[in-house]
């Protein structure tokens, strides 16, 4: 038994291959595929879709925010938010507008930290605390979505956050956007997310960067130059769903 829960609580950080050319990335090679397909983890939507699921960590404000939302507003595309309980605090009224313009609002937990250090009760009150506060601004206590603070997780995280009732979302396309003594620009960042644009893309931007905020539009403009289509994490959610089960064995097909 010791040796099983030594396992269950192997922390691991998220990393995957890169798209490159419009290949899919991969996490074949990180050693924990198995873990994240296992808890239902989102990692990559339907890749026969050029579909893209846009997402935010939102750990404290840097004055970006407001005008990423005015970018989405305008483009008509949903996103996904995730908060910490520092940003619900000191950012009350981006919080209640996130939710009044129909993005989703994920749990990104209370104090940031590395839950694979932390109790099975302090985890759910890390959430908690974000659910409660959350809440009381937008109205709903629905909250479906985590993202585990800096992208560390181990089994035991990913089981007992799945159930408290999340589904804990990772991404497919990401770069070093959240150091704010490093930004390059904002062609830089559309670069860097336009050449890694895959099918089913979850992509992960912070909020933080100035070049983020800069470059939204143009990503948003050439992935539907390509073909993509911004969705909400609910449809994939709902596709998911509602996705036959494959055939018993001497069930017939079509």
């Amino acid at each position: 038994m010791a040796v099983l829960a030594a396992s269950a609580d192997t922390p691991f950080h998220f990393g995957f291959k890169k798209s490159v050319g419009g290949q899919l990335p991969s996490i074949d090679q990180e050693g924990f595929k198995a873990i994240v397909d296992k808890h239902g983890a989102i990692f990559l939507g339907d890749t026969t879709r050029k579909d893209l699921f846009l997402t935010f960590d939102n750990g404290y404000e840097n004055g970006y925010t407001a005008p990423i939302l005015d970018t989405l507003k305008a483009k008509k595309v949903p996103a996904v938010f995730f908060i910490t309980g520092h940003y619900v605090k000191d950012q009350p009224e981006l919080v209640k507008r996130m939710a009044a313009e129909g993005h989703l609002v994920g749990n990104h937990s209370w104090s940031h930290p590395d839950m694979t250090t932390i109790s099975d009760s302090q985890i759910k009150d890390e959430l908690d605390r974000v659910k409660q506060a959350s809440a009381k601004l937008t109205g709903t206590d629905r909250m479906a979505y985590l993202r585990p603070p800096r992208g560390i997780f181990s089994e035991r995280v990913l089981r007992v956050t799945r159930e408290l009732g999340y589904t804990n979302v990772f991404w497919s396309i990401a770069y070093k956007d959240w150091d704010v003594n490093d930004q390059k620009g904002a062609p830089y960042a559309y670069r860097k997310v336009i050449d890694q644009l895959h099918p089913g893309a979850v992509i992960l931007l912070h909020s933080v960067s100035k070049d983020n905020a800069a470059a939204l539009g143009a990503i948003i403009d050439e992935a539907r130059r390509q073909g993509y289509e911004f969705r909400s994490l609910d449809d994939l959610m709902r596709s998911r769903k509602e996705k036959p089960s494959p055939a018993s064995p001497g069930q017939p097909t079509r």
